[in-house]
């Protein structure tokens, strides 16, 4: 009794998950979207720009992020991952965990007017409210043995995929 009961929760929460990921609607960011992002320890960032749209009287949350092109090994194609752990707020209040549903696009020094997924809110939409992107400081990979450890963060602190984007030991 006890497996078959675990199999079928399993299988919710992964669906749940999985779901969470997906996005429900496309737009384009405006001409001046809110932008975060940080770097890892090793060379390599991310960047994150979102926007707010009106989906018939709710609101939307859009938006797209970047990784460098050029980055260690240890975190190249973990940038997923890293988004999973941020979440969204308006106004200061969370309304949406994980970043998951973001479109992956070029790193570029800006991102207005770019294609974005969306996720739509339980808040009324109203303009003129704020929205941002939050990603915590986080270990992205950690190796132990027998000569010492190693381990790489991800450190929150403005866009930082684009060559040209400020970087902290800039």
């Amino acid at each position: 009794m006890r497996l078959p009961l675990f199999s079928a929760f399993a299988t919710s929460i992964a669906t749940l998950a999985f779901a969470g990921a997906q996005p429900e609607g496309v737009a384009r960011l405006g001409a001046d979207p809110s932008v975060t992002g940080g770097t890892y320890t090793s060379p390599g960032g991310l960047s994150v720009s979102v926007d707010l749209r009106n989906f018939d009287g709710r609101t939307g949350v859009c938006g797209v992020w970047a990784e460098s092109v050029s980055q260690s090994v240890m975190t190249k194609g973990r940038g997923k991952q890293v988004l999973a752990r941020g979440n969204i707020t308006i106004d200061g209040v969370s309304v949406l965990n994980s970043l998951g549903f973001l479109r992956k696009v070029a790193p570029a020094v800006s991102y207005a007017g770019l294609e974005a997924n969306c996720r739509v809110t339980e808040v009324p939409w109203r303009a003129g409210r704020t929205v941002d992107a939050h990603i915590p400081r986080q270990i992205v990979y950690k190796d132990i043995d027998e000569f010492g450890s190693h381990i790489i963060r991800f450190r929150p602190g403005g866009p930082s995929a684009h060559p040209d984007d400020p970087k902290p030991w800039d």
